[in-house]
């Protein structure tokens, strides 16, 4: 006998979710854990902590449901783990996971910790979910490896687009910030501003430790561009929008997802400003009444407004539990095949999948900062 049961969160999270379907009666209980990696220490700490958030909101609506999969009472647990955005440290994260004999993988954030422990993940069976957005990571067209965000040449195109045809500018610099994530996102931008017309004075190199960006920006100056792209996260990107208010560069910075939250506003301040546009993949949450709902759910539990991917690993961890609960079973092995077959309408967008487990529709809109608020445009 199976009935639908109405969700213990129903009313406090989202009506999309709310149709897991579960046995009346079943004997004995399984425990499936479920790993996360992300950047929780660190200057990336927020977003990685954003993350582990949105992921937490899952487990507790799915624990909720008293799911039965296999003839076995289910019940979630999150092994999350500090990968520190290294790639290093992201190898041991994910040895831990494969000895722990988790069911999957959340994560990770960034591309230089996805691609490396992608295959490991995928070699010992195990599914990743991730959000990086190199299109190295699915290039290898790795069974157990599927993609639950937008790609860097999805960002890069649409920022380039946006620079050409609604800013009207003809001249930019790159700054890339030499990780896997910003040099995937620096190539695409720049292939895609030569395509529309735009003239790439120059491209310069930092990292992702950075805090000091004036001989860059001097020679920048220099060079009399209409903006800068910067290809990394907020953690750089709000001190690097400083500097070139100190300087008198009142250009137009843009840059990809990694500078698109409210973190950004923090580390630049006022220099953060009505010339400063980002991009974030999947639909404006506060444009549906299903992302209102979450975020105001996020917001009464964290006391925080949501960042960048909460709401997409709070999909992430649903979208796995429903292709177990349709495979009536835990294993990788098995529900593998569902999850790459599935669709799902949830927060942060439509779930199917592609040949290479790229999501097959990722609308990316622009966002830009309005008086202290990260507003959308389109």
């Amino acid at each position: 006998m199976t009935v639908t049961m109405k969700p213990l969160y129903c009313s406090l999270l989202l009506a999309t979710a709310c149709t897991l379907s579960v046995p009346a009666f079943a004997a004995d209980e399984q425990v499936v854990k479920i790993g996360l990696t992300g950047p929780l220490t660190g200057p990336q700490a927020a977003t990685g902590k954003d993350d582990e958030n949105g992921a937490r909101m899952a487990l507790d609506y799915i624990n909720a449901q008293g799911l039965v999969i296999a003839g076995k009472k289910t019940r979630f647990e999150l092994m999350s783990e500090d990968d520190s955005a290294d790639p290093r440290t992201g190898m041991s994260v994910a040895q831990r996971f494969v000895d722990a004999n988790v069911s999957a993988v959340l994560g990770p954030y960034n591309s230089g910790v996805a691609i490396p422990i992608s295959k490991l993940l995928n070699d010992a069976q195990i599914v990743m979910a991730t959000v990086a957005s190199n299109p190295r990571v699915t290039l290898n067209g790795y069974p157990y490896v599927f993609r639950i965000g937008n790609t860097d040449s999805q960002s890069g195109t649409r920022m380039a687009t946006f620079a050409a045809k609604n800013l009207k500018v003809k001249k930019f610099a790159v700054i890339d910030d030499r990780t896997a994530y910003g040099q995937g996102l620096a190539d695409e931008f720049e292939k895609a501003a030569k395509a529309n017309g735009i003239q790439i004075a120059t491209r310069e190199y930092t990292n992702d430790k950075a805090t000091e960006f004036t001989a860059i920006l001097t020679k920048i100056k220099g060079l009399k561009v209409d903006g800068v792209f910067y290809a990394g996260y907020h953690a750089q990107g709000g001190p690097l929008r400083k500097q070139m208010a100190q300087l008198g560069m009142d250009n137009y910075l843009l840059g990809g997802d990694g500078i698109c939250n409210e973190e950004m506003l923090k580390l630049g301040g006022k220099a953060v400003d009505d010339k400063v546009y980002c991009p974030q993949g999947g639909p404006v949450l506060e444009q549906s009444n299903v992302g209102k709902t979450f975020n105001a759910a996020y917001k009464k539990r964290f006391n925080s407004e949501p960042l960048t991917y909460a709401a997409s690993m709070y999909d992430g961890l649903i979208l796995l539990a429903k292709a177990m609960q349709k495979a009536n079973s835990t294993d990788p092995k098995k529900y593998k095949p569902v999850l790459a077959a599935f669709s799902y309408q949830g927060v942060a967008g439509s779930y199917a999948f592609d040949d290479k487990h790229d999501l097959k529709n990722s609308p990316i809109s622009v966002y830009a900062f309005r008086n202290g608020q990260l507003v959308a445009l389109n």
